[in-house]
C-alpha cells in the first residue's frame, strides 16, 4: 500500500521507522526491572568491580545509561551506526568543528541558521579557521569554492530561513571526488530523520538540533550527531567527553520520549503545512511563498528525489513594509510569536529582527531576509483553525495600509 508521500512523488517512507523509534534503545531486557520505559539515570558516577573494571559506565559525562538509550534510537532512525547526543545544536556544531585545527578550511552554505553563521564567522574564523560561504544549491559554485585546505563542507537543507534545498548527493559526490578526506556535514534539523537521511545520500555526518522536530515538544535543548565511519566516531566520542558539552539524563529521557511519536507528528506537520502553503500562495495579501512541497518551489523536484515529505516550515513575504509584517505578527492569536520551531504548537517569527539578527544587514539583503519575510512553524492544531488565524492576521496587516495611507 502506498503512503501519501510516495503517491505524491516523494521517496518511500523508511522501512520500520515507527517500530525502530519505539523499540530500539528501549528494550526492557537491558534492565533488571524489565522497565518498558528506560529509567532516568541521574547518578554522576558508577561503582566499579575493580580499578578500571566497570560495567560500561564510569562517569556520567563520559557515558550515561539514559543517554545511551537515546543515542541508539537516533542512530537507528538516521540509518547510522553511531550517534552522539550533545547539550545543544550549537554544541554539536562546536564539537564537529573541533575535529579540525587552525588553518583548516570550512566551506559553509551561505544561507544557514543565524547561530551557525555567527559561530563560523565570529568564533571559528577568529581562532584561525579559514571560513568561507557559498550558495551550495549551485554545484558549480561548490566546485569553485573548494580549496586545497578545505576539510569540512557544511550543508543545511532546507535552509533557515529561506527554505533553499541543497542536492546532498550532488554535493557529496563533488566534494569526495575533489578530496575523499573532506568531511561533508548536513544539518538535518528542518527535515528530521523522518523525511531525510543525509548519510544514505553520501554525507559523512548528519546533525540535528534535537530541540526542534526530533524532540518535538519545545521543552528540550539538545544536539545530535549521527555517522557511520568508525574513525570519525572515535574522535567525536573523545571530543564529547573532553569538551563536556553533554545533555542531562532528564533531557535525554525527554527527547527519547519525543522520538516515539516523531512519525505521527511529521505526517501531520506535512499535511497542515501543505494546506497553509496553498492558502498563502493563493492569497493576494502575500507576495511569495517558499515551501519545498509546492510545485512553485525552485527545488521541488529535488526535494521529491531526496526526501519522503516536507516538515511544517514555511517562509513567505507579506505585501507591504516592516509595519505590515509587524502588525501581522502581533495580530496572531493561535500562532505564538516566538523563536525556535518544530514543536507541536504553531510559531511565527521575523527572521531579520529575531533569529537572524546576528547576520549582518548586507548578508541578510543578499540572502533575501527582508523586513517583509516571515517564518512559520506550522504545528499540529486543527487545519481550519491555523488558516483562520493567518487569515485574520493578514486582514489586520492590510488594514494598516489605510491608516498609514500606503
Amino acid at each position: 500500500m502506498q503512503n501519501d508521500s510516495s503517491a505524491a512523488g516523494y521517496q518511500p517512507l523508511f522501512k520500520s521507522f515507527a517500530t525502530d523509534a519505539i523499540h530500539v534503545g528501549s528494550e526492557p531486557e537491558q534492565w533488571n526491572s524489565r522497565a518498558v520505559v528506560p529509567p532516568i539515570s541521574l547518578s554522576t558516577t558508577f561503582k566499579q568491580h575493580g580499578p578500571g573494571k566497570h560495567a560500561g559506565f564510569e562517569y556520567s559525562r563520559s557515558g550515561n545509561p539514559t543517554r545511551s538509550c537515546l543515542e541508539r534510537a537516533v542512530a537507528a532512525l538516521d540509518g547510522a551506526q553511531y550517534c552522539l547526543a550533545l547539550a545543544s545544536g550549537l554544541a554539536a556544531t562546536l564539537t564537529i568543528t573541533h575535529l579540525f585545527k587552525a588553518g583548516d578550511g570550512i566551506l559553509c552554505m551561505n544561507d544557514v541558521y543565524g547561530g551557525t553563521n555567527r559561530y563560523f564567522r565570529k568564533i571559528a574564523a577568529e581562532v584561525g579557521f579559514d571560513v568561507s560561504f557559498a550558495d551550495l544549491t549551485k554545484l558549480e559554485l561548490l566546485k569553485a569554492a573548494l580549496k586545497p585546505n578545505t576539510k569540512m563542507v557544511w550543508i543545511e537543507t532546507p535552509t533557515n530561513p529561506t527554505m533553499k534545498v541543497v542536492d546532498i548527493k550532488g554535493c557529496a559526490d563533488i566534494v569526495h571526488e575533489h578530496n575523499k578526506d573532506i568531511i561533508v556535514v548536513v544539518d538535518n534539523t528542518f527535515m528530521s530523520a523522518y523525511f531525510q537521511r543525509p548519510l544514505a545520500l553520501g554525507a559523512d555526518i548528519c546533525m540535528h538540533s534535537a530541540t526542534k522536530y526530533m524532540n518535538g515538544h519545545s521543552d528540550v535543548v539538545m544536539g545530535l550527531i549521527s555517522l557511520n565511519r568508525d574513525d570519525i566516531y572515535e574522535r567525536l566520542k573523545f571530543l564529547q567527553n573532553a569538551l563536556g558539552a553533554v545533555p542531562s539524563p532528564f533531557d535525554c529521557y525527554m527527547c527519547n520520549r519525543g522520538l516515539k511519536t516523531l512519525h505521527v507528528r511529521m505526517k501531520q506537520h506535512f499535511k497542515n503545512a501543505m494546506a497553509v502553503a496553498q492558502f498563502l500562495e493563493a492569497d493576494p495579501r502575500v507576495d511569495k511563498v517558499i515551501f519545498p512541497g509546492l510545485p512553485s518551489h525552485p527545488q521541488h523536484e529535488l526535494t521529491k528525489r531526496q526526501c519522503t515529505g516536507c516538515p511544517g516550515m514555511i517562509t513567505f513575504y507579506i505585501k507591504g513594509k516592516l509595519e505590515h509584517a509587524s502588525t501581522f505578527l502581533s495580530s496572531l492569536k493561535l500562532f505564538a510569536l516566538a523563536e525556535s520551531l518544530g514543536g507541536y504548537e504553531s510559531l511565527a517569527e521575523h527572521p531579520a529582527i529575531m533569529t537572524h539578527a546576528s547576520v549582518s544587514e548586507n548578508e541578510r539583503k543578499e540572502l533575501g531576509i527582508s523586513d517583509t519575510l516571515i517564518r512559520l512553524s506550522v504545528g499540529l492544531e486543527d487545519e481550519e483553525d491555523i488558516i483562520a488565524d493567518l487569515d485574520q492576521a493578514l486582514a489586520a496587516a492590510v488594514s494598516i495600509s489605510v491608516d498609514l495611507n500606503i
